[in-house]
């Protein structure tokens, strides 16, 4: 409801059809049952592959049972979890609220990293990659480099240069501090 007053269209997904019919019932109160859209539904069965933004307050469980879809969803999507963590993938944000807050009070927000774990071909050399969620490390020739991504934004260091670019399937284009820009091309 609160995304479809900021003008975007919503989809809440709801297993309890109850809480379906409150929803359905509480946009209709706010003017908003044109922009935002309540199904009784499994998540896990639910088709949201197309969303730029995900909004959860499910229990740490679920948010594991759900992570490898979320994983698998575009590079740049937005996930904001109410309180619950992904455990090992640590959030790329935290916010928690005030004092006047006595539960419920820290939200979570992920952004849907490129998959980029491989061996990369540039004009420097070949970079091969790990990957753990939105971090990244590896070697650059002889040269180990450290990093992370934001959605399709990657960022590595090593070697004294800094690169930055954005990946985009099997290429990442980019700069290189001190001047110049760079492409590599995944060959495997």
């Amino acid at each position: 409801i609160t995304a479809a007053k900021r003008g975007a269209r919503a989809l809440g997904v709801e297993y309890n059809p109850e809480m379906v019919e409150l929803s359905k019932r509480n946009a209709t109160q706010e003017g908003v049952a044109g922009k935002a859209e309540f199904i009784k539904a499994d998540l896990f069965e639910t088709a949201f592959s197309k969303a730029s933004v995900i909004t959860m307050f499910l229990l740490p469980q679920i948010n594991m049972k759900l992570r490898p879809k979320l994983l698998d969803m575009r590079p740049g999507t937005r996930v904001v979890s109410n309180t619950f963590t992904m455990e090992d993938w640590e959030a790329d944000e935290t916010q928690t609220v005030g004092a006047d807050c006595s539960t419920w009070c820290t939200a979570l927000f992920w952004i849907i990293p490129a998959k980029v774990e491989g061996t990369w071909r540039l004009p420097q050399g070949e970079l091969t990659l790990t990957q753990k969620f939105q971090m990244i490390s590896g070697s650059l020739g002889a040269t180990q480099v450290t990093g992370r991504l934001r959605g399709s934004e990657i960022t590595f260091a090593g070697g004294g240069a800094t690169y930055t670019g954005r990946v985009n399937g099997n290429a990442i284009q980019g700069t290189v501090s001190g001047g110049g820009s760079f492409t590599a091309t995944k060959v495997r």
